[in-house]
């Protein structure tokens, strides 16, 4: 019997993000499929491959078991899959890792690769670690090569340019290993962070590397084309370049490679050198993940417990629904289809953790959680691995079985050479109305923008089943929460429901990455998390967090020291005296419609010095925040003064229209012309830039320098549609339309 799955089964946050992204629209962009008949086509589309296998079983009758997995959010697949199976794209899978081999021929078919994969909607990871350094020789031009770091920058424009024709956002995850020559050079590559907007940055760190930390000796850089050191570099002093850089803005984050080759299931097909955009992949050049998450919270019974049996037999489905993927999947190249076949990787993760520990009243923050997350996940894998070992034996062991480290230590063959991966869940954890991946709750309430109204308070709904059952819920302490941020330091609220409801901002760095390794101890691939710090964290908190996940045996590490990087918002205090870049005020009691001009508004008139000549900004407000913009051009006139004016009127539209000023400003700064003024921080690169700059000073002037009252996220507000963002898993995504910049 089928579930009847409705819209109002879905959260309002589900339904949109699944009418944005998800369901199948005609040539003129109408809506054809409800919620229901996407999953009944993926449940269809993934059934259909039983029958590629003699004794397969019954497609019906397993397609109604895929289907109430999925509607029932007990299961859910990657977006591609959602997205793609049973229509004419066809490709499933989320993200591939391309080899970068040292000659140009390797690298450019790599961006021609790249291109191929980003229009069918994958992200791609690359290690340029074989590329010789900049400055060595070139044999065949008798010429000097230019460095690993000028040719990913071809990749991110390739990228950039894929993006711009209208495709879904392509991401990149570059690596290159710590004994480059050129690492220092690759760890600051993102001082500047208008460079590589389209990659993650991490440093592929080795065993060698990390005991020469320890001990303060020195290690060798070696020059990949001919495999001889050629430099001695200071170890602590690489390290704590690192930790400088991921407290200036987050980037790079670290890989520990030789971890990922330990559990390499595979190492006489090759080595491991890369991993997806986020992480917790690695894969083999020309591999492809596949990825699906167990909602968790739906597995808490009647009675408030785990139910476990019930988890064993989502696993055990789950297992057969992703290796049926691999095998309808249509591949961007053949050389990917042949390299995951021959290894039929698959990746099964959780979401909705966060919600677990608080249905079972556990505190993330706690002995007990971290106990539990290490019998779940022991559970899930062996479970997986059952599954695996039974697809074997009715379809046969993956092709390269023979000399796997399985045969070699004796083990029943495996359909699948891994199984289970902890992934960002990002998208489909809205769908599923949990929290994501392993990551501790986003916020107990915060405010979403929205069309019919100025605003909208969005509160977790176990804080607010849990708020109504106490008796202390109230729409102003909802709102309260929401601008403050959490409840910790709330009495109105409980303090046994207070110790539930921690965010990622309320536990230590050290609870996280404790967290993180407990899954990792159990899971064959990695972990995908990212450890949160407060604005004022020292840069040796961040290292102790760096040397603490090697001691505890994470595969990687992806921090994130709120309010760090340009253009983004903090949660709470004032913005660092040596912060990179001002943090901009949210404007509050912006409504979707446009206002009406009152007959007399006040501003004020900023001169701004362009290629063009002096140009002076006028912005008005009203009540509820920006209102207007208007230019002059000096003595100018032709196209600049008009292409202002131009700028100006558009920029007034979507400010009366409920459009946050940031918006605008991350629409304009940076634009260039053959005419730019100025010279480093005052260089105005463009008549464009210089409005965004007037736009930013009125701002923060308004704002007296203290815009932390209005802030309601960590993250920055959402390009699509101006909510909050949060970073999770190395991304940013937004969790009110389900935008993300890794997809």
């Amino acid at each position: 019997m089928s579930i009847a799955l409705t819209e109002a089964s879905l959260s309002p946050n589900a339904l949109t993000v699944l009418k944005r992204r998800y369901l199948k629209r005609d040539r003129e962009g109408q809506i054809l499929e409800s919620p229901q008949d996407m999953f009944r086509r993926v449940a269809e589309a993934v059934a259909g491959a039983e029958a590629h296998f003699e004794g397969g079983r019954d497609m019906e009758t397993l397609a109604e078991e895929f289907y109430r997995l999925m509607a029932g959010l007990e299961f859910l697949p990657n977006s591609p899959t959602l997205m793609n199976a049973g229509r004419e794209l066809g490709q499933l899978s989320a993200c591939f890792v391309l080899p970068v081999d040292d000659s140009m021929e390797s690298i450019f078919e790599a961006i021609k690769q790249t291109a191929l994969i980003h229009k069918s909607g994958g992200g791609t990871g690359f290690s340029f670690s074989r590329i010789r350094p900049a400055n060595d020789v070139v044999l065949s031009t008798k010429g000097i090569s230019s460095g690993p770091i000028s040719f990913m920058k071809v990749f991110d424009a390739a990228t950039e340019t894929i993006k711009q024709g209208g495709t879904r956002r392509g991401a990149n995850m570059a690596i290159l290993r710590v004994d480059h020559p050129d690492i220092m050079d690759f760890i600051m590559a993102k001082h500047d962070q208008k460079v590589l907007t389209n990659f993650n940055l991490s440093v592929g760190l080795t065993e060698d590397f990390m005991r020469a930390v320890e001990e303060g000796l020195e290690y060798d850089l070696t020059n990949p084309r001919t495999g001889e050191p050629v430099k001695k570099m200071d170890a602590r002093k690489v390290f704590d370049r690192i930790v400088e850089m991921a407290w200036t803005n987050g980037e790079p984050g670290i890989i520990f490679l030789d971890r990922l080759n330990r559990d390499n299931p595979t190492p006489q097909v090759g080595e491991i050198e890369a991993t997806n955009p986020c992480g917790e992949q690695p894969l083999l050049p020309y591999e492809s993940c596949n990825l699906g998450s167990i909602n968790l919270v739906r597995l808490v019974g009647a009675d408030g417990t785990l139910d476990w049996d019930k988890l064993r037999r989502i696993v055990t489905l789950a297992v057969r629904f992703l290796d049926n993927v691999i095998e309808i999947n249509r591949y961007p190249l053949p050389e990917i289809g042949e390299m995951t076949r021959a290894n039929r990787k698959i990746g099964l993760g959780v979401m909705g953790w966060a919600d677990l520990l608080i249905r079972l009243e556990l505190p993330y923050n706690s002995a007990a959680a971290l106990e539990l997350a290490d019998r779940l996940m022991a559970t899930i894998t062996e479970t997986a691995r059952d599954a695996s070992r039974q697809l074997a034996v009715e379809r046969g062991p993956f092709p390269n079985f023979a000399g796997s480290r399985y045969q070699q230590r004796g083990e029943a063959p495996l359909r699948n050479a891994t199984c289970t991966t902890i992934a960002p869940t990002g998208t489909i954890s809205i769908i599923a109305n949990a929290s994501s991946g392993i990551e501790p709750i986003f916020a107990v309430s915060y405010v979403r923008q929205v069309l019919d109204n100025d605003q909208l308070v969005e509160v977790h709904p176990l804080f607010e089943e849990l708020a109504r059952q106490e008796g202390f819920y109230s729409p102003e302490l909802m709102k309260r929460i929401a601008e403050h941020g959490g409840v910790q330091d709330l009495a109105e609220v409980p303090e046994a429901i207070r110790r539930l409801f921690v965010t990622a901002h309320d536990i230590t760095p050290e609870d996280h990455i404790r967290m993180q390794a407990a899954f990792q101890r159990h899971t064959d691939n990695a972990v995908s998390k990212t450890v949160n710090f407060p604005n004022d964290a020292t840069r040796e908190e961040v290292a102790e967090v760096y040397r603490l996940a090697y001691q505890q045996g994470c595969k990687g590490v992806t921090i994130y020291r709120d309010g760090s990087r340009d253009l983004q918002v903090l949660s709470v205090g004032k913005p660092p005296a040596d912060a990179a870049a001002p943090a901009l005020p949210v404007e509050a009691g912006k409504a979707g419609r446009k206002r009406e001009r009152p007959r007399a508004l006040a501003g004020k008139t900023y001169q701004m010095t362009t290629g063009c000549g002096p140009l002076y900004v006028t912005i008005n407000q009203d009540s509820s925040g920006l209102f207007e913009l208007f230019t002059t051009m000096g003595k100018a006139g032709g196209c600049a003064a008009s292409q202002c004016e131009a700028i100006g009127r558009l920029v007034s539209l979507a400010w009366r229209s409920g459009v946050q000023a940031r918006q605008t400003i991350k629409q304009l700064i940076g634009i260039t012309c053959h005419k730019p003024a100025g010279f480093g921080d005052n260089r105005v690169t463009s008549c464009a830039d210089a409005v965004a700059r007037a736009i930013q000073m009125h701002m923060l002037a308004e704002s007296d320098g203290d815009p932390s009252l209005l802030f309601v996220n960590s993250g920055g507000a959402c390009p699509e549609c101006g909510g909050p963002v949060e970073h999770e898993g190395g991304c940013c995504v937004c969790h009110a339309c389900g935008y993300s910049e890794c997809a």
